[in-house]
């Protein structure tokens, strides 16, 4: 198994609103239609970006996971980055044996593809999100 390539920046904000005016108008981003995850309690926008694409993630209430983070992050930032893989289940296989420790089990992410997260502990204090992308460039 190998790493793809980078799918997109995950940037947790207070408002989606908000941050459309530096991702879109500000750096010239092409933004998508804001919409929501209720499974996974956001409400997310892709931005695309010549090279890749800014996932704009905004809580849905108090029991998201955003939530947590903008307590400690009020402005917002950076919460994931994220990489394709051919095939999540041998992913996630691959990585822990290699040692990595897997957050949860594959669920249906924003693209509608699996999608799973290793612990920032293992990778540098980054939360990486694997996501399936059959036949992606590698």
């Amino acid at each position: 198994m190998t790493i793809g390539r980078l799918n997109h920046i995950g940037i947790a904000t207070p408002s989606i609103t908000a941050s459309l005016a530096v991702y879109r108008d500000l750096l010239g981003g092409t933004a998508g239609e804001p919409f929501d995850l209720p499974a996974q309690g956001v409400r997310v926008c892709f931005v695309d970006v010549p090279n890749t694409q800014i996932e704009l993630i905004e809580p849905l209430g108090a029991a998201s996971p955003i939530h947590g983070f903008l307590a400690k992050n009020p402005a917002g930032g950076q919460h994931h980055v994220c990489f394709e893989v051919d095939d999540i289940t041998a992913a996630v296989a691959a990585m822990t044996a290699r040692g990595a420790r897997i957050l949860g089990v594959p669920r249906i992410g924003a693209h509608g593809t699996p999608v799973v997260f290793l612990h920032p502990r293992d990778m540098g204090g980054v939360l990486v999100e694997l996501m399936e992308a059959p036949g992606a460039e590698h």
